[in-house]
């Protein structure tokens, strides 16, 4: 029997559904991987908020290369960093539409880094989802900007020496001391108790965009299991044990403007 035969009692209501922005395409992504949470999360924040519509959304070359599958908002491929610079053209070209970058470490943080830090200096009024996994997921497992100190990836078989390969980038530190960046922020996805705070910091990101306030960025600790060589599990307790150690959590900026529209009920 069909999901849509199953008769529902009179006196029951529908709770939980999924979200109008998602599709029901099956995920590519790892067993373990938070990349589908974060959509989740994502498509609920742009439904609460009435943008499904007004959306444009850009994903790069990384884990996210195949957005177009899961999100019903339009999409735009970019090149491999350049997603910041794509979403400063279609949000100038079209300022009434809700322009979102999808990116992950390795494209933000790295060959990204430039268009990412004049786009927050600029200013322009976009919002990044910045995946955080502290990886190259996609293209085998490499070191990335993010890579933790002694950290073993499949580039650095004996961990990252900091002595040659210097630190890890904490990129939210960095956009936060812009002018042009309004909220910035660092959240994770690991527990309940996190994603929700998560989904809260995206939903006041759009919001930031959507009253002109300035750039805003959701920065996301997430896991890679598969990369990591570990069980889901264990990625997600060492995630929120050495990342989260890391990477400290919480606003990194926030302007008065962001924290009085964060007030607003």
């Amino acid at each position: 029997m069909a999901a849509d035969d199953v008769a529902i009692p009179e006196d029951m209501c529908l709770v939980y559904e999924g979200p109008q922005s998602l599709t029901e395409s099956r995920t590519h992504y790892c067993p373990g991987c938070t990349h589908g949470t974060i959509h989740r999360l994502l498509a609920e924040a742009i439904d609460e908020l009435g943008l499904r519509e007004k959306t444009i959304a850009i994903a790069p070359v990384g884990c996210a290369v195949l957005a177009y599958k899961y999100f019903n908002v339009d999409i735009a491929e970019a090149a491999h960093g350049r997603a910041p610079a794509m979403a400063t053209g279609v949000k100038r070209v079209s300022p009434e539409s809700i322009v979102v970058t999808y990116q992950g470490d390795g494209d933000l943080a790295s060959i990204g880094t430039s268009e990412i830090v004049h786009a927050a200096n600029r200013g322009e009024l976009i919002t990044t989802v910045f995946v955080n996994n502290a990886i190259y997921g996609m293209t085998g497992g490499q070191m990335a900007p993010t890579t933790l100190p002694d950290q073993v990836t499949s580039s650095c078989p004996f961990g990252r020496n900091v002595a040659e390969d210097g630190h890890p980038v904490s990129m939210s530190e960095l956009l936060a001391v812009l002018p042009g960046s309004a909220y910035i922020t660092r959240q994770h996805v690991l527990d309940p108790a996190g994603t929700r705070r998560t989904k809260k910091a995206m939903k006041l990101a759009l919001r930031t965009q959507m009253e002109g306030l300035g750039f805003s960025l959701v920065e996301i600790i997430s896991t890679c299991s598969t990369n990591w060589h570990m069980k889901p599990v264990e990625a997600l307790q060492w995630a929120k044990s050495e990342l989260c150690g890391y990477f400290k959590l919480g606003d990194k900026k926030m302007t008065d403007s962001v924290r009085a529209l964060c007030e607003q009920k």
